[in-house]
């Protein structure tokens, strides 16, 4: 094969079709746009223009929101149990946040974690520190020998120093 003997696959290029050129053409009067009007105007979008009939969208309701304080890495107590039995946590550390994210128990920390009590009791005694903490985690860490020191949230800090900014 030489050089002057290099071609296209067959269908490779496409010859472009001048639109507008007559009726002969194929493509002229609307030029391939099908419809006189709004249509065949550039910089129309119609998507979910209903005729003036109210959009789908807007008829449908409203759900759900989301939260401007960010969210918290919620835990349950039997989670936490099931990483100590496998060795993933150890009881002689104080379990935080990031701890839980290096033993890959939370993907993330978020605004700070929060612990729940699950369905299994806690067996190992265990310190936590964490940003809340419900009545009956509490109460079943402390019946386990553990503490539970609960650490104002990071929300609530950044809220105060925009207020204390805007006086």
């Amino acid at each position: 094969m030489k050089l002057n003997q290099l071609k296209d696959n067959p269908g490779a290029r496409h010859t472009r079709i001048l639109v507008g050129r007559g009726i002969g053409s194929g493509k002229g009067k609307t030029g391939g746009r099908g419809v006189k009007g709004q249509k065949a105007r550039t910089g129309v979008a119609l998507k979910g223009f209903e005729g003036g009939q109210s959009p789908l969208i807007r008829r449908m309701p409203k759900r759900g929101f989301t939260s401007h304080f960010g969210c918290l890495a919620a835990v349950n107590l039997d989670t936490i149990q099931e990483a100590l039995d496998s060795k993933k946590l150890s009881s002689a550390k104080t379990i935080d946040a990031a701890a839980l994210v290096e033993a890959g128990v939370i993907y993330c920390a978020g605004e700070g974690l929060k612990l729940l009590s699950g369905a299994h009791p806690l067996k190992t005694k265990v310190n936590f520190t964490v940003t809340k903490a419900s009545k009956t985690a509490i109460a079943a860490v402390e019946k386990a020998g553990g503490k539970v020191e609960v650490l104002p949230p990071k929300v609530n800090k950044l809220l105060k120093e925009k207020k204390k900014a805007a006086k």
